[in-house]
């Protein structure tokens, strides 16, 4: 019995997203180990959340419920063990004007709405797509969020004044802030040198909390944002109107939310795989984040998604199962119900050391190094993705280093379209043009400049062996060719063809000559028109 409930923990808890070689056994230490990841996390969660609930402009507990429910789904239900959820500022910056506009049960509304959004993504499949992400723009998104990190810590240096006004810090307050986020990453570099039985950011915290305590040192401490204490989440149904004018309010806000949400999850979620050697998971991410999101309206929660900084800190600090994330929800929880006044004891200062440390571990440092090395478009995107994540949000970077990437292949792949010319070997006078390269929309224009239909012999031979038609335009330009041919009275063989192209090109006249070696993938869907209208790529 011991023995199969063993084997279920380890099952529920380790998932099945790890390569053989990097699967961790769940042994008391790898609990432990875990376990502390969680206590850590969560301490860096309590200053995020509450933070990013004053951006949306909602109230505090607001940012921490969240925070703790949707942490807890994703941890069980997430398709990466070792990631962690949160409240985030990617979605704080885009909820604060429906706030605004509507309050706070517009924003419940929407989060639920929000996570239907994601949960029909994630039952169509479509996490998959975050493979057509290319590596510049992952170098891009790790680099501009990092550096995002790192200048939402600077509002910490901000104190309110008597009249609620907020000043940057000055004087000998600004010098103990500074010396204590400095010991704080000196602590967390030098513990995993001497010790790795407790994670060094839970180490530091500690030290410099007791030193501030111990000392009566006068620096802001967490109780100084607002207070923690609160009750269990309560289940609420939104109070907003069940009406078409509610749901034309708050559709465009759960798209936009459901977006950055999943786009930031899935990259967050390939970007833990590549440190702790796990595959796949990309549409069960979706569901998780769609139902962590569903359930946080409900109970009066402002949603979220994945936080790179804290999935750092879990993973650095040695997790590797779901329980790290698990146990970081619970004890969220428990400062809210139990602990608070000990908790908002702690040193702003030591929270923003250890996400400081968080922003030069994220920063992909090699890539400065190799914007010299690789091709200048690659090094654009880069750039670009990294610039756009900064001063827009991480979606729109996405896209625009997406779309620049796909310019750029479409425009190179265009200029690989060619043709050998040889006189036939079966067709007495006929020349052969033996297309090489692939045809599609970007090189359409380039296959028709290739043929001499002035000169050309009575009989035309179009090769395909060497090339791939891979959409309509490419179809449309074989048309268009072998149209003009016909125009002057001579005749036009296309070889090598996938059968589909040889039932659409069939319907307008042309000669197409069968071989056992024509290839059979998918460019088309006939629809009954000249050359139909045209679905996958082949």
């Amino acid at each position: 019995m011991a023995f199969l409930i063993t084997s279920w923990l380890n099952r529920l808890l380790v998932g099945a997203s790890y390569t053989d070689s990097a699967r961790p056994s769940l042994t008391p230490r790898l609990i432990f180990t875990d376990t502390l990841a969680g206590l850590t996390v969560s301490l860096a969660l309590v200053p995020e959340a509450i933070a990013f609930a004053f951006v949306a402009g909602v109230a505090p507990l607001v940012g921490l419920y969240a925070a703790f429910i949707v942490g807890l789904v994703t941890a069980v239900l997430g398709g990466r063990p070792g990631m962690i959820s949160g409240a985030t500022g990617a979605l704080a910056v885009v909820m604060v004007s429906l706030v605004l506009q509507h309050g706070a049960e517009y924003l419940f509304a929407t989060v639920v709405l929000m996570g239907i959004l994601q949960l029909i993504a994630g039952a169509l499949r479509w996490g998959k797509f975050i493979r057509m992400i290319p590596h510049p723009v992952m170098l891009g998104f790790v680099n501009g969020l990092a550096i995002v990190i790192g200048l939402a810590q600077l509002e910490q240096f901000k104190i309110i004044d008597g009249d609620g006004t907020k000043t940057w810090m000055e004087g000998s307050l600004l010098y103990t802030t500074l010396a204590l986020i400095a010991l704080t990453m000196a602590l967390i570099w030098i513990t995993p040198k001497l010790t790795k039985f407790i994670p060094a950011p839970l180490l530091a915290i500690g030290v410099v909390t007791f030193a501030v305590i111990g000392f009566d040192i006068d620096v802001p401490r967490i109780g100084d944002l607002a207070s923690m204490a609160g009750g269990l989440p309560s289940f609420a149904i939104p109070m907003v109107p069940l009406t078409l004018e509610t749901l034309t309010i708050i559709a465009p806000y759960a798209l936009i939310l459901a977006a950055i949400g999943l786009i930031e999850s899935l990259l967050t979620l390939n970007l833990v795989g590549d440190m702790t050697e796990q595959r796949g998971g990309a549409s069960q991410e979706c569901l998780a984040q769609g139902t962590a999101n569903l359930i946080t309206g409900f109970f009066g929660g402002m949603g979220g998604c994945a936080m790179i900084g804290q999935s750092m800190i879990n993973v650095k600090s040695g997790a590797r199962t779901r329980l790290s994330g698990i146990m970081a929800a619970l004890f969220l929880l428990s400062f809210i119900l139990f602990t608070s006044t000990a908790i908002e004891q702690i040193p702003i200062a030591a929270l923003i050391g250890v996400m400081f440390m968080v922003v030069i571990g994220t920063f992909a440092w090699n890539s400065i190094r190799i914007l010299f090395k690789v091709p200048l478009s690659d090094a654009l995107v880069v750039v670009v993705v990294t610039f756009v994540t900064v001063i827009e949000d991480l979606a729109i970077a996405v896209v625009v280093g997406v779309i620049m990437s796909a310019l750029v292949y479409a425009w190179n792949a265009a200029k690989r379209i060619d043709a050998v010319r040889r006189a036939s070997i079966r067709e007495e006078g006929a020349l052969v043009y033996e297309i090489q390269g692939p045809l599609f929309f970007s090189s359409a224009a380039g296959f028709r400049e290739l043929f001499d239909f002035a000169n050309d012999p009575q009989t035309v031979i179009i090769d395909f062996a060497a090339s791939r038609v891979v959409d309509q335009s490419a179809l449309q330009a074989i048309d268009d060719v072998a149209a003009k041919y016909n125009s002057i009275g001579k005749r036009v063989m296309l070889r090598h063809l996938s059968h589909d192209c040889h039932r659409l090109l069939a319907k307008s006249g042309q000669l197409i000559v069968d071989s056992d070696d024509d290839p059979d993938y998918q460019v088309a869907a006939d629809y009954g028109v000249k050359l139909g209208v045209f679905g996958n790529g082949g």
